[in-house]
């Protein structure tokens, strides 16, 4: 009788394709990226935010020891309304005063240009800021004229105008 060996057999590491795991995940990533469609409530996002308000010093005000409530101080109101093609029709100070009717040609921008500056330099005034109201049918190239004029203004205490902010027209406010 011949006695057979029993020969232990050692269990083998059991190994994964790790090539076609990575390839369903691609495959998963790219259906859920290529099927995803935002609800218009998630694609929209409705920010309110703060009004803009202006910071002053002490200093401004022409009194030592003074302070300037953030309250009493006004940004210059440049209301700009367009055509219907989008160019510029009419620049509209915060007073009602006309700046220019009609294009926005190098005159009317001088024009515009020279009464910012009485209005930032007037005796007492507490600017440093202007708020542009947009009309929405303006194009961005008539838009970025006005704000030309604006960032070449300066402050009565020589630094340079930079706060400028943005609000869209309504149409009730519309010429």
């Amino acid at each position: 009788m011949s006695r057979r060996r029993k020969t232990r057999r050692v269990p083998e590491d059991v190994q994964l394709n790790l090539a076609a795991m990575l390839d369903m995940a691609f495959q998963l990533l790219a259906f859920f990226i290529l099927t995803f469609r935002p609800s218009p409530v998630e694609g929209q996002l409705l920010l309110n935010l703060p009004p803009p308000t202006p910071v002053t010093s002490s200093a401004a005000n022409g009194g030592e020891g003074e302070a300037v409530r953030t309250s009493d101080v006004e940004p210059v109101i440049l209301s700009v309304f367009g055509d219907g093609s989008g160019n510029i029709a009419e620049v509209r100070l915060f007073s009602g005063e006309s700046g220019f009717r009609g294009p926005a040609t190098p005159e009317n921008l001088q024009r515009l240009s020279k009464m910012l500056e009485e209005t930032i330099h007037a005796p007492g005034s507490l600017y440093d800021e202007v708020l542009v109201q947009v009309d929405p049918s303006l194009r961005y190239e008539e838009l970025m004229k006005v704000i030309d004029v604006c960032l070449r203004q300066q402050l009565p205490d020589g630094q340079p105008l930079t706060k400028i902010n943005f609000t869209e027209l309504t149409p009730s406010e519309g010429q």
